[in-house]
């Protein structure tokens, strides 16, 4: 088959990938490749993939998008595994290019309350458009599949529907996997210049078939996906059947609102749930560092962070001193906590939520955390994302000595964290896939991780890991405490048990070889 992989990430190239969508993208298509299938990959190139990359520029691709003639450039980029049968590609326009509050390149951005999505939306509207030309002109070409990741995507599927010069595109079929129904898109159909009609002009679309169920005047491009795509995946069997249901809490998990969608296309048999995989190379060995070289490491990532700003932020400031506090240990504690995370509502809410006043009296779950392991523990956090988020870490790391907020990115340091620590701590109020459970998992670290989604679908208590329940937020919080109790009673005090544990947790094996089997079987052949 001929297959053209759609995204807003792509880990495959180097400087792709911002969560785990990047590490989805990056190795589907080789497990692909390995059974003989032809792979095209393309992103947005966000103003500096193709100068960061070993890229030749391909073409050009002209569309007409917000009433004028456009043109975005192509470029084959050299990516980080060669294979003669996957091609990477990246598309440049000026809409692409943003910067974060950093400074940095960035692929998304974070719009004013009155505006969601409005920058993103555009971006990939554009994106979407670009990509359908070329489609429609041949450049990947007779393709068998398509495959579209997430609402950035759901753009295509409109064009594919409605647009008059992309009706072949409705011969080659098309799959659309949801990786987080949470973020939709969702913008208006008109007056503003962020909308459907102003990104296309004189389309005549059906309303019905994209709008949101609960904003009747907005498109929603999760939805129309949803319901356009001639099948839909959610990337674990556990999140399948989680979203076909309303949320039982504010900020869990459920449909979003889109649960008579999804159940709809259950219904139609279009609804599948495959787990996501991970990679297991035979050369990969965990990278184990003495604790002294950890920490000097860590240390470092956060002084290169420091330069990139003329003022030194809060953050950086406390894990410098926090970091070297912890140098002066002699040893590595009984206890070593890690986190490599979005710092976002969805992986931190139970941390920063209160449990009962049994338990917590009414601090958060992370505040108890910290205090449970104070005096032979210690909690290293990595992880960027949300302002609100992030200055409840940093607020938290300030309070607590043992506590070490890294409020950035590192590839090095997250390969650290997953190899050195003790017990990966994953809460997600609700959780599509993960893929740090399973990099830890693989390093041998058990993870502590609440009962949603893959999370559900990878760990199992006492056996490879920890697992905590509840069914209101309190309950939530009470558990994660007490199974969190639990876990550093048994490293403590139950050695040969931790052993068998850890060994259990790195001979865990969720293979991409079994996901693409149904990825084909299901998704593409139908």
């Amino acid at each position: 088959m001929n297959i053209l992989i759609m995204a807003s990430e792509n880990d495959g190239i180097k400087g792709g990938k911002v969560g785990g969508l990047g590490d989805v993208i990056r190795d589907v298509p080789p497990a692909l490749a390995a059974r003989g299938h032809m792979v095209h990959v393309v992103t947005p190139s966000y103003g500096f993939l193709h100068r960061i990359n070993d890229s030749r520029q391909t073409g050009t691709v002209g569309f007409m998008f917000s009433g004028r003639f456009h043109e975005a450039d192509l470029y084959e980029v050299q990516g980080k595994n060669h294979h003669s049968h996957i091609r990477l590609s990246v598309i440049e326009h000026p809409v692409f290019a943003s910067q974060d509050n950093r400074g940095d390149h960035s692929f998304y951005s974070f719009d004013p309350p009155d505006r969601p999505f409005a920058s993103d939306a555009t971006k990939f509207a554009l994106f979407c458009m670009a990509i359908a030309k070329a489609v429609t002109d041949g450049v990947f070409g007779r393709l068998d599949c398509i495959h579209l990741h997430d609402w950035h995507m759901g753009f295509f599927l409109i064009l594919r529907a409605f647009h008059p010069e992309m009706k072949g595109l409705q011969q080659i079929r098309s799959v659309f996997s949801i990786h987080n129904l949470a973020l939709q898109g969702i913008r208006p159909f008109r007056n503003s210049d962020s909308s459907l009609e102003a990104w296309y002009p004189g389309l005549g679309y059906n309303p019905d078939l994209l709008s949101d169920p609960r904003w009747r005047n907005c498109v929603n491009p999760m939805a129309s996906a949803i319901r356009l795509a001639d099948a839909v995946h959610t990337v674990s069997p556990a999140y399948a059947d989680e979203i076909l249901h309303p949320s039982r809490q504010p900020m869990f998990y459920g449909g979003e609102g889109l649960e008579a969608d999804l159940v709809q296309a259950r219904d139609k048999h279009r609804l599948s749930g495959i787990l996501n995989g991970c990679a297991y190379p035979e050369s990969h060995q965990p990278a184990r560092m003495k604790w002294q070289a950890l920490l000097k490491l860590l240390s470092n990532a956060v002084i290169q962070w420091c330069g990139k700003s003329h003022t030194v932020p809060a953050a950086h400031f406390i894990a410098c001193e926090r970091l070297k506090q912890l140098e002066r240990l002699s040893q590595k504690p009984d206890m070593v906590m890690t986190t490599v995370s979005r710092v976002v509502e969805q992986k931190l809410y139970l941390m920063k939520a209160p449990g009962s006043v049994q338990m917590t009296g009414q601090m958060s779950g992370l505040d108890q955390l910290l205090r449970d392991i104070e005096g032979h523990g210690v909690y290293l956090f990595l992880g960027a994302g949300d302002p609100e988020y992030e200055w409840f870490l940093t607020q938290m790391s300030s309070r607590y000595r043992h506590f070490v907020f890294l409020n950035g990115y590192s590839e090095d340091c997250a390969q650290a964290l997953y190899a050195n620590g003790d017990l990966f701590v994953m809460p997600s109020s609700f959780e599509p896939c993960g893929i740090s459970q399973m990099l830890a998992m693989r390093d041998g670290q058990p993870c502590l991780v609440h009962n949603v989604g893959g999370l559900k679908d990878t760990v199992q208590h006492g056996y490879n890991g920890f697992v905590f329940n509840g069914n209101t937020v309190n309950e939530m919080v009470d558990d994660f405490i007490r199974t969190g109790r639990e876990a550093a009673e048994i490293k403590l005090n139950a050695p040969d048990k931790w052993k068998k544990i850890c060994r259990q947790a790195s001979d865990s094996r969720f293979l991409w070889e079994d996901s693409i089997r149904q990825y084909v079987k299901v998704l593409y052949e139908g």
